[in-house]
């Protein structure tokens, strides 16, 4: 009969806490600025000239038709053959950061062709510029329409960190499969692994949805 023994992987809990602590690192930073990719990306696809929305069109089409391994190891090993040669844990954060501000200008497009007309020309009727009546009028009720769906992208791209370990970024899945390297104990390692990016999806998920009236885009922002 099987034996397992949960305690030889939790005894390696030192790898385990440094593939938490570059997980979410690397979601920490890439979630404000595929945020502010998506942002810029959402207003040219829905406002901006012409020449504009072509080029982010293509690159909105290229990153959301693509495996996120493929971007990564594009970005990893293709990259330095043009001479730019870049870490592990460097490629992972734009790859997460590229992948997150293509789906995320999607998302946030839908939420901005969604406010009603009247609203952009009540803030022209104000004498709003161009980017204020953006940002203070048009913005804030847009991400707080798509905000459980960019909720939910933020954490698909954490979740799918984990094939950053394929590059030997010391994230969460490169702790588990070195743990179980180390001692043979794959299932108990993965088991591990698995129960640990639940629990941090749940948290990441509670959290998003605490900060995003708070600081994303306030309590009073209305859905038109």
């Amino acid at each position: 009969m099987t034996q397992f023994d949960f305690m030889a992987v939790l005894a390696e809990w030192p790898l385990l806490l440094t593939g938490l602590a570059w997980t979410l690192g690397l979601t920490l930073v890439a979630t404000p600025l595929g945020l502010a990719i998506a942002t810029l990306g959402a207003w040219s696809r829905a406002c901006g000239p012409a020449w504009l929305r072509r080029l982010l069109g293509g690159y909105v089409e290229l990153l959301r038709n693509t495996p996120f391994i493929v971007q990564l190891f594009f970005i990893f090993f293709g990259l330095p053959a043009l001479g730019v040669k870049l870490s592990p844990e460097a490629a992972s954060l734009i790859a997460m950061t590229l992948n997150l501000g293509a789906y995320g200008t999607e998302i946030l497009r839908a939420g901005i062709q969604a406010t009603p007309r009247g609203q952009w020309e009540a803030a022209q009727s104000l004498a709003l510029s161009p980017v204020q009546t953006f940002l203070r009028v048009v913005l804030p009720p847009a991400f707080q329409r798509v905000w459980p769906a960019l909720t939910s992208q933020i954490i698909i791209v954490m979740l799918g960190s984990a094939v950053c370990g394929q590059i030997s970024t010391e994230e969460l899945s490169y702790a588990a499969n070195l743990i179980q390297g180390r001692n043979f104990r794959a299932f108990e390692a993965f088991i591990v692994a698995t129960g640990l990016y639940l629990v941090l999806a749940v948290l990441a998920r509670r959290l998003l949805t605490w900060a995003g009236p708070r600081f994303v885009f306030g309590r009073g922002s209305g859905h038109g």
